[in-house]
C-alpha cells in the first residue's frame, strides 16, 4: 500500500486535501484523524506536521508526501521535489523596520529570528554573511517588538502581517515557495506512484482549461482553429447545415472569455463552455 504524508494544519492543509479528493482518493472524515486509509486506491494517508513531512519522506518511512518548497528546503535531506501542485504561493523574504536594516549585505552583526533555519543558514553561508541565526517555532513578527532580534525570515503571501507589525520586506526574495509533491532519493516508480502522479496532473489541467465548443462556417473553420488548438489539436465535425461543422478544443480559462469574443467576430455561434472536472492528458 503507499504511504503519503499530508499536512494535517496550516496553509496548505485544506487546499492538499481538496486536491487528493478531486484526484479520486479518500480523505480524513475529521481533522483530528491522524490517518486515513483508502482500500479501493490502496493509498494509506498520513497527517503530519507540515514541517516534518520532508524528514519522513527522506527517510523512506513514507514513500510520498505534499508540502511546501520551503520546507523541503529548510530540512536539507534528500527528498526531491516531483511536482509543482499549483497553489499555496508564497515567497521567503527578510524583513525589519524600515527605519532599520533594507539591504541583505547589512545582516553581518545582527539576529535574524525564523522558524526556517535551513533556509537562512543556507542563504547567509551562500552569500558569505554572517549573521547569528535564531530558531522560533511561529509568530516570528513579534521577535523584533520583543527585542530577541533585529531581522525575521518569514514566509511572506500578502504581507499584511508583516505591516501590522510595523516591518517591511527587504531584499530580494530568498525563496519562491509553492505546495509541492515530494518523493524519496529512491522512490519507487510503481506501486501507484505513477498513477497519482497522474492523476494529480490530471486535477492541474482540469483547473487550468476549460472545454470550449462551438460551430463556425467551413470557409472561416482555419482561422478559428488558430485560437483553439487545443492540446493536441480540435474535434471537428460536420452539421446537418451545409457549409457549417461544430468544434471542440480545451483552451486556458484564463484566457476563455478573450478566445469566445474573438470567434464571434468571426462568425461562429453557439458558444459554449464546459468545466472539466477529470482528466488524463
Amino acid at each position: 500500500m503507499l504511504r503519503i504524508a499530508v499536512p494535517n494544519k496550516g496553509r496548505l492543509a485544506g487546499a492538499a486535501a481538496q486536491m487528493l479528493r478531486e484526484a479520486g482518493y479518500r480523505q480524513r472524515p475529521s481533522d483530528s484523524d491522524l490517518v486515513c486509509r483508502d482500500e479501493p486506491n490502496q493509498v494509506e494517508f498520513f497527517y503530519l506536521r507540515p514541517h516534518d513531512i520532508a524528514t519522513y519522506v527522506g527517510s523512506g518511512d513514507l514513500q510520498l508526501g505534499i508540502t511546501g518548497r520551503d520546507l523541503l528546503v529548510d530540512a536539507g535531506g534528500p527528498a526531491v521535489e516531483l511536482l509543482d501542485l499549483g497553489f499555496g504561493g508564497a515567497t521567503f523574504r527578510f524583513a525589519a523596520r524600515p527605519e532599520t536594516i533594507t539591504d541583505p549585505a547589512k545582516l553581518p552583526g545582527h539576529r535574524i529570528a525564523t522558524s526556517y533555519p535551513g533556509i537562512v543558514r543556507g542563504y547567509l553561508a551562500e552569500h558569505g554573511l554572517d549573521a547569528e541565526v535564531i530558531r522560533l517555532d511561529g509568530a516570528v513578527e513579534n521577535a523584533i517588538g520583543l527585542g530577541v532580534a533585529e531581522v525575521i525570515a518569514d514566509v511572506v503571501q500578502t504581507g499584511a502581517t508583516l505591516r501590522q507589525a510595523g516591518l517591511a520586506p527587504f531584499g530580494e526574495p530568498i525563496l519562491e515557495s509553492a505546495a509541492i509533491l515530494i518523493g524519496g532519493p529512491d522512490r519507487p516508480v510503481d506501486g501507484g506512484v505513477t498513477q497519482l502522479q497522474r492523476r494529480l496532473q490530471g486535477v492541474l489541467v482540469a483547473r487550468s482549461y476549460v472545454m470550449l465548443a462551438y460551430d463556425v462556417h467551413a470557409e472561416t473553420l482555419d482561422a478559428a482553429c488558430q485560437l483553439t488548438p487545443g492540446i493536441e489539436s480540435p474535434t471537428i465535425s460536420p452539421l446537418h447545415r451545409e457549409g457549417w461543422v461544430a468544434v471542440q478544443s480545451m483552451v486556458r480559462r484564463a484566457e476563455v472569455h478573450r478566445i469566445m469574443d474573438e470567434l464571434y467576430d468571426l462568425g461562429a455561434r453557439a458558444i459554449l463552455v464546459t468545466d472539466i472536472h477529470a482528466c488524463r492528458l
